[in-house]
């Protein structure tokens, strides 16, 4: 069995377990860990297909959820608060409805439950149109990108996935092929049905349209004891555009409840 790849901070008596969204890597959330670590025993996480944890066939929505379970008995977790953000929120909605009893507190970081239009074309066709074969440098991928991405933070936060591979060439970390099949069913298709009524927190960015005021009634529908809230100066990247802002949110409804 394959278990995710993960770096640990903190020895609360609690654990979080924090999962990024599609493209990232639990390298993106060390500050905000530190933080954390504080506070709990922290585990970052590369979901599969992503970082370095392992590559794989599948990426389901289904399968990445399977995967929580797995981490969570392999380090003898009984019971966890859960953070998740854009992919990883799905991931972790999906989880609340099938583990309610392995799950303490839910965060759940700019995504609503409900399926969204595919939005990220241009950066696939971006990373599709990179040869690695014909790459002599991390500039040589940037100038590949510029053409297809035209904002700075969203190819610089791509390009923290390029690495120098065993065969001496740059590659991505992420397993481009299998999410771009899986890309769909990640984003566009409706998550499972059900009620989760422990202790949540929905947080969006208030420059973010990913939970727009109509989600509010589902997200009280399937989540009866949630609070939602928006970070101000925060776009989709809630995290890296406000982490201040982010962290005492988390911090008050994790300490607070």
């Amino acid at each position: 069995m394959n278990i995710l790849h993960s770096k640990i901070v903190g020895s609360g008596d609690k654990h979080l377990l924090v999962f990024h969204g599609l493209f990232g890597q639990l390298d993106n959330w060390n500050t905000l860990g530190k933080g954390f670590g504080e506070y709990f025993t922290t585990h970052l996480i590369d979901l599969r297909n992503h970082g370095r944890s392992f590559h794989d066939d599948d990426s389901s929505i289904e399968a990445m959820t399977e995967d929580i379970i797995n981490y969570m008995n392999a380090h003898s977790i009984k019971k966890a608060h859960l953070l998740g953000h854009s992919l990883g929120g799905r991931i972790v909605i999906n989880f609340a409805m099938l583990n309610q009893e392995r799950l303490d507190h839910l965060i759940v970081a700019d995504m609503a439950p409900k399926a969204y239009q595919p939005h990220h074309n241009a950066i696939f066709k971006a990373l599709n149109s990179v040869d690695f074969d014909k790459v002599d440098s991390r500039k040589d991928v940037e100038n590949i990108l510029s053409e297809y991405i035209p904002e700075i933070g969203v190819r610089q936060f791509l390009l923290k996935n390029v690495y120098n591979a065993e065969n001496g060439k740059y590659a991505f970390r992420f397993n481009l092929p299998i999410l771009y099949k899986f890309y769909d069913k990640m984003i566009g298709h409706d998550l499972l049905k059900g009620e989760f009524d422990g202790p949540t927190l929905f947080l969006g960015g208030a420059n973010s349209n990913y939970i727009l005021p109509e989600d509010e009634m589902i997200i009280k529908e399937r989540f009866p004891n949630a609070e939602i809230k928006k970070i101000a100066n925060a776009g989709h990247w809630i995290h890296a555009e406000n982490p201040k802002d982010f962290m005492n949110e988390i911090l008050n409804f994790l300490l607070n409840k």
